[in-house]
């Protein structure tokens, strides 16, 4: 074991404080951040506990660990970590994770965590500056992660913006009929933009432009797994583990031991969209996918054949649509929208194609730019994931890694 380490016990070293009740914290206002067992879910205008600190879930089936730098509210499905000994925030949060106290059942018909559950259990306590050490280790990785997090949900809000702006709103349109220069666009764009409004069969609509059907400008399910595909092995997306464009996990199967459900094979520029719980936002973006790359037989792939694929990504992007596909799901404890009415969506497109192309020369690097980022984050959380057992059992020290972590900058 590195270093000097101390076998102790978890009661020794931290207190479990119970969450409080809180209304409204569902509202997006608020300055402090509110978690309840299963991680963040809402916000509130006064902490209860001062940051850094660590929530541990307490009931439900997921018990989450989550840490925070700022002050925040736990409500009372929740416990938040109070040390009893010259503990480093940031390493318990990763000890907590590592020794899995989350999933410590008591055994009642409600999962439960309980104090008394956790408090008898042992385990061992580097000295502080191989705690602060380890913790700037797997820190950094996750830090790079949230960077990551963070500028792709910008850089996919633009293209919604954008895709709002123009094919909804129809912001150039309105401009110059008030006599407005449009904004945010270069004249040459601006000049492909019609001048007027007409009445269309759904309303009103651009002189010239119509209203078409998702199925009239894709192919849905267009590309099957066979059984003579030449492929010795799979990598395998379900639906548990995508979440508004992000994949968590890529699973790998040889050729005939994959799920049954693994059958949708995807193209570049593919929309993936979960037709199970549409409204939860499980979506993604096949860009360059591997051949062997399947998905679940839960999604739906849109392969666009007359319009841009940015064009189609994010029109099914916008959070009208997941609202739409969710009242529009049947069924009992797993609702789902059948494939035709995704494919009976009307979008609205324009009869000058240079618009798409202008559109897709805009928002294409955002969505590519974004994939970057998720491909990084997901070899950065592989690494972070090796790193955290091995350095937490100190069978590996932090010298050790310095190397594996300049690869990685």
């Amino acid at each position: 074991m590195a270093g000097e380490w101390r076998a102790s016990t978890w009661g020794a070293e931290i207190s479990l404080e119970y969450g409080k009740a809180l209304r409204d914290y569902d509202q997006p206002s608020g300055s402090f951040r509110v978690f309840g067992s299963n991680g963040p879910i809402g916000w509130t205008e006064k902490p209860l506990v001062s940051g850094p600190g660590v929530i541990l879930g307490r009931k439900g089936a997921y018990r989450g660990v989550e840490f925070s730098r700022e002050p925040f509210f736990v409500i009372d499905t929740a416990y938040y970590v109070v040390p009893k000994t010259e503990l480093d925030m940031r390493w318990l949060y990763y000890a907590i994770k590592y020794h899995k106290l989350g999933e410590i059942d008591d055994g009642s018909p409600i999962p439960s965590t309980t104090r008394s559950a956790v408090y008898v259990r042992d385990f061992d306590v580097p000295l502080l500056a191989e705690q602060k050490a380890i913790a700037a280790v797997l820190g950094a990785l996750d830090d790079k992660i949230e960077l990551n997090r963070r500028i792709t949900v910008t850089l996919e809000a633009m293209a919604r913006a954008l895709f709002q702006s123009w094919f909804v709103d129809f912001d150039p349109v309105r401009a110059k009929l008030d006599g407005r220069a449009p904004a945010a666009i270069d004249l040459a764009t601006a000049d492909l933009f019609p001048e007027h409004f007409e009445h269309g069969e759904h309303g009103m609509l651009p002189v010239g432009w119509r209203h078409v059907t998702i199925e009239e400008v894709c192919a849905i399910n267009a590309w099957t797994l066979g059984k003579n595909d030449e492929l010795e092995t799979l990598e395998y997306v379900e639906i548990s583990e995508v979440s508004r464009g992000n994949i968590a996990n890529i699973a790998i199967y040889p050729r005939g031991e994959e799920p049954s459900r693994a059958r949708r094979r995807l193209r570049h520029g593919d929309t993936v969209l979960s037709t199970v719980r549409p409204d939860r936002g499980s979506y993604f973006l096949a860009l360059n996918p591997p051949e062997n790359r399947v998905a679940s037989t839960g999604f739906v792939v849109l392969t666009p054949t007359k319009v841009p694929w940015s064009f189609v990504h994010a029109a099914m992007i916008q959070s009208e649509v997941s609202d739409y596909l969710g009242q529009m799901a049947d069924g009992g404890a797993y609702p789902a929208v059948r494939p035709e009415i995704i494919g009976a969506m009307k979008i609205a497109l324009p009869n000058e194609p240079k618009i798409l192309d202008a559109f897709h020369r805009t928002c294409a690097p955002l969505f590519e730019r974004a994939e970057i980022n998720r491909i990084q984050s997901r070899i950065l959380a592989t690494l972070r994931d090796t790193l955290l057992p091995k350095l937490l059992s100190g069978e590996l020290s932090v010298s050790e890694t310095t190397k594996t972590k300049k690869k990685t900058q």
